[in-house]
């Protein structure tokens, strides 16, 4: 079973994952959530995370920087980018920034368990 945080600053947008992970059929134990990169780094200061699914764009601090602070912190879980920005250049800043790979929104239960399967 695993630890899953998903970061969105839209809460319906963390549900549609939280529903999609189950209905992937993915071992989730617990799922933790956060609104920015801020949050993100608090809820991984107290909790033990297994994978971590961040949206890009998000007020006070973006999933790139929230990224960059994880990894530089220690941090070394798998980090899966879920965003709309399906720019070469936006996902390959998130790679060089310690990103684990990415799925652009909008995605399936079943590209979630092609993705994420193998991380968990």
């Amino acid at each position: 079973m695993a630890n899953i945080l998903i970061v969105d600053d839209s809460s319906t947008m963390r549900k549609i994952i939280s529903r999609s992970l189950r209905q992937a059929g993915l071992s989730v134990d617990n799922l933790y959530e956060a609104a920015d990169g801020f949050e993100a780094l608090l809820v991984l200061d107290d909790n033990a995370v297994n994978l971590v699914l961040s949206d890009i764009n998000m007020p006070n601090m973006d999933g790139i920087e929230f990224v960059s602070q994880a990894r530089a912190k220690g941090f070394q879980m798998p980090i899966v980018m879920i965003t709309t920005e399906g720019g070469e250049d936006v996902i390959a800043s998130a790679i060089s920034s310690g990103a684990n790979g990415s799925i652009k929104k909008p995605f399936t239960p079943e590209h979630l368990q092609t993705t994420l399967g193998p991380l968990l």
